[in-house]
């Protein structure tokens, strides 16, 4: 049975490599709900805090993550993707997220409403 994705995380590979994005996304593969899919892209732009990891999903805030390194990082990208699919609009408050990414927050970006799609 194929699951269609309906949430995506971003992982650069450009700061750190190809190599280092498919081990991140390693990583982390085993700890997602099946509609999540992972993506490599060319740049996220957090070239000052690489590994950038962004969060996306239609109809829900974005999310930019930097510097995500050490395994207390990677488990609470890990929990934030949970937290991040529950949720109805993928908003969340600094104080709601996994505390090892409160000063990784690179940005968040509301979704695009409705009306303007």
């Amino acid at each position: 049975m194929c699951t269609e994705p309906t949430h995506y995380i971003l992982i650069c590979s450009t700061c750190e490599g190809a190599r280092n994005a498919a081990q991140l996304k390693a990583d982390m593969s085993s700890d997602v709900p099946a509609t999540v899919r992972f993506r490599a892209v060319d740049c996220l732009a957090g070239c000052e805090h690489p590994p950038a990891v962004g969060f996306q999903a239609h109809g829900k805030a974005s999310y930019l993550f930097g510097g995500i390194k050490s395994s207390d990082d990677i488990r609470a990208i890990s929990s934030f993707v949970h937290q991040y699919v529950q949720s109805a609009t993928g908003w969340t408050s600094a104080t709601e997220r996994p505390s090892a990414l409160f000063t990784k927050t690179l940005a968040r970006l509301p979704a695009i409403a409705e009306a303007d799609a």
